[in-house]
């Protein structure tokens, strides 16, 4: 079943969306060279805390961590250590905050220092991609016609969609219904209804779109070894445009 927020929950929503949006920001204007994973993960979770929230992620399932943080071909669930952040990584980052019974959740890939033309516009182009596909996140349409729209703009441009990881509803619990994946034909799944908040994520590699998971059952990485980029927000599908609930300017 698919939850449908009344306009008290969706200002429950707003408000721990800005605290997530806010730790991803913070986030990203840390990462630069000489800097660790863990650096960053511990600023993620310090901020949230001190808004009042909770880490979603910490031990979500036995998760060690406040933040995932995705290195190069690392596509998802990286987990912060004392890895030092070097001149043209590209870093995914990825953040969710608790508080008043409901989460937030969002990514989003940064560059460290100067990176490849071809990294900068893997970045690019999965973050538009999210756009592409929320331009169809709208009352009456159906989940897989944002799915389409993500794909297509993605393979567009030459790169591939991860397909063995997707999107989900979000709200009082971190991962619900409906599955949201980036790939797939139009027409198909539950169609979009004002009131429900689902987390779109494009998870986009250079290569091949399959992945696979290391021993700690957590790093997800390309198979290929080819770079990796994500990027995510909360969207509130409403009678008309969508509502971004993790918005922050430049982000």
């Amino acid at each position: 079943m698919i939850p449908i927020k009344n306009e008290r929950e969706i200002c429950l929503m707003r408000r721990a969306c800005r605290i997530t949006a806010a730790a991803r920001a913070l986030a990203g204007e840390m990462v630069r060279p000489g800097v660790t994973t863990k650096q960053i993960d511990k600023a993620v979770h310090d901020y949230i805390v001190s808004q009042g929230a909770t880490p979603s992620f910490l031990n979500y399932n036995g998760y060690p961590a406040s933040a995932c943080i995705s290195v190069n071909n690392t596509v998802i669930h990286g987990i912060p250590d004392g890895r030092v952040l070097q001149e043209g990584d590209i870093v995914s980052i990825d953040v969710g905050a608790y508080i008043g019974g409901f989460h937030g959740d969002c990514a989003a890939t940064f560059a460290c220092g100067e990176i490849s033309p071809e990294a900068q516009r893997l970045i690019d182009v999965t973050r538009q991609s999210f756009y592409e596909g929320i331009a169809h996140a709208r009352k009456g349409n159906r989940v897989s016609d944002i799915s389409h729209a993500v794909q297509s703009y993605v393979e567009a441009n030459g790169f591939s969609v991860v397909r063995a990881f997707i999107g989900h509803g979000v709200g009082a619990n971190l991962h619900e219904e409906p599955e949201v994946p980036n790939f797939g034909k139009p027409g198909r799944g539950p169609r979009l209804i004002p009131g429900m908040t689902i987390a779109v994520e494009p998870m986009v590699n250079a290569g091949t779109y399959d992945v696979r998971v290391l021993r700690d059952n957590w790093t997800t990485v390309t198979a290929d070894g080819k770079l990796s980029a994500h990027y995510e927000n909360t969207v509130l599908i409403t009678d008309g445009e969508p509502e971004i609930l993790t918005v922050t300017e430049g982000l």
